[in-house]
């Protein structure tokens, strides 16, 4: 194996990197990286995290990372690790402040000729019925506390039965948009106070709503399955659990960092701090993090039926004339408790998936039975200026990666250094110019998320690919997006 120079990795193959034992680390870590995405990684402290994360009791396998890899609290954002239910542990740094922060794409019957000059018009639309930025909320829709503790526990699916969208759209929901073990009661006052008026808007930062077009097909079988054409037009929504999943992992880490002592856990970083699954302390915040994530799943759920709605408006015709439908929604920072093959023996195990993405292969019993032919769908979104990419999960994830691969591009530069960058620039005139329109809350926002602060999502996506995790399906690129 190739050693690499500026960073403690060595070459496995052509997408797959290998941090060897050393140390306290209990396993190996692998990142899916490719040498010309190896260069990024040195800015950063992502692979002293990936060997921290291998340092945890119980972990199964290897500590990983993705092709989007970069720093993250505790955890590097783009990580995946699975623990052993039995004898593993359970941390919030694994699974992120932003709570099963996740996509999901919506098809419709539109070709791309048909929306014509009417992009605009309908992220405008979108940019009023949706509230975006900081602190946004709603002011058409005030929930008792009665109210949010039904979302907490049964996440879309309370929203489909308030009137937003359909049971056909729960069956396209990972988990089916309700995250079992909920319990609403495991949620703080603050989390509450903070989650009453926010459900049903989009946030702030990299959070955004996307008009797109299909713009290749890379597997007919499988767009087909998944109702996709060339020159079709979609929307992409990515969003979260807003200050509601922030408070709830704010909480947590105060009360793990007192369980990590009390179990007697030794932390290679204090923000790995951790509980064992099965102890009190660590279902409690499972518990209180699955409610979080069924309020993001019920969060965009709202958001569907007002990108529905808005289309309405500006077509003058229903949703089902349209043809807007769900493609598939998936989780990205989330904790998970399920079953894989681990030295030819099934076995339970807790999968932290901080900033990655569930790809299940074709046959599993967790994909919708209309795609199970095919895998679960993956959705990979791209910076305001460039694509977005449909995949699909494979065998091969499930034997390597516990059914994981990317989220995203993955930052390349932190926030403050973009808006230093961008000072005395227009991003929204810049985009315009690549026949991008997009609307954000503040000017700020549109200087924190310009393409260069991220990585090329397709070379991002190529790995991914190459190292067979998942499989490319269709790229989607940008007609106009609204950004908190």
């Amino acid at each position: 194996m190739e050693e690499t120079k500026k960073i403690s990795l060595k070459k496995i193959d052509e997408n797959r990197y290998v941090v060897e034992r050393h140390g306290a680390m209990r396993v190996e870590g692998i990142v899916y990286i490719n040498e010309e995405l190896l260069g990024d990684l040195g800015k950063d402290e992502s692979i002293r995290q990936v060997e921290n994360v291998a340092c945890l009791p119980g972990i199964v396998s290897a500590s990983m990372a993705m092709p989007d890899i970069h720093w993250g609290y505790g955890f590097p954002i783009g990580g995946v690790a699975a623990f052993d239910a039995e004898e593993g542990v359970i941390s919030p740094g694994g699974v992120g402040y932003d709570i099963n922060c996740g996509v999901r794409l919506m098809r419709s019957v539109l070709g791309a000729r048909e929306i014509g000059g009417k992009v605009n018009d309908i992220i405008d639309r979108l940019f009023i019925n949706i509230p975006s930025g900081v602190g946004s909320h709603r002011k058409d829709l005030k929930l008792g506390r009665k109210d949010l503790e039904r979302v907490l526990a049964k996440g879309a699916q309370w929203a489909v039965e308030q009137g937003y969208g359909t049971e056909d759209d729960v069956r396209f929901i990972e988990d089916n948009g309700q995250m079992p073990f909920a319990d609403p009661g495991n949620v703080s006052e603050r989390a509450y106070e903070r989650g009453k008026d926010q459900l049903g808007t989009l946030g702030s930062g990299n959070h955004f709503i996307e008009v797109g077009r299909v713009a290749e097909i890379y597997d007919e079988k499988a767009a087909e399955a998944f109702g996709l054409f060339k020159d079709q037009v979609t929307v992409m929504i990515h969003s979260g659990s807003r200050g509601l999943g922030y408070q709830v992992c704010d909480d947590y880490i105060r009360q793990m960092i007192k369980a990590s002592e009390k179990y007697g856990i030794h932390l290679p970083d204090r923000q790995l701090c951790c509980a064992p699954f099965d102890s009190p302390e660590g279902q409690r915040y499972f518990s209180a993090m699955a409610a979080a994530a069924n309020y993001a799943f019920a969060n965009r759920q709202m958001m569907t039926h007002w990108v529905r709605e808005t289309f309405e408006q500006v077509f003058h015709a229903g949703a089902g004339k349209l043809g807007i439908s769900l493609v598939y929604d998936v989780c990205h920072n989330i904790a998970k408790l399920e079953k894989h093959i681990v030295k030819g023996k099934e076995s339970r195990l807790c999968v932290h998936r901080k900033g990655a993405t569930r790809s299940f292969a074709p046959g599993d019993a967790a994909v919708p039975e209309g795609y199970r032919k095919i895998g679960q769908p993956v959705l990979i979104p791209g910076d305001m200026g460039r694509a977005s990419y449909v995949l699909c999960g494979t065998e091969r994830a499930m034997d390597e990666t516990f059914g994981s691969t990317c989220h995203g591009a993955g930052r390349l530069m932190s926030r403050g250094e973009a808006l230093r960058r961008t000072k005395g620039r227009s991003v929204q005139k810049e985009l315009e110019e690549r026949d991008v329109y997009v609307k954000a809350a503040s000017r700020g926002t549109l200087g924190e998320e310009m393409p260069e602060a991220y990585k090329d999502v397709s070379k991002v996506v190529e790995v991914v690919h190459k190292a067979g995790i998942s499989r490319l399906v269709a790229k989607i690129v940008p007609l106009g997006s609204i950004k908190g």
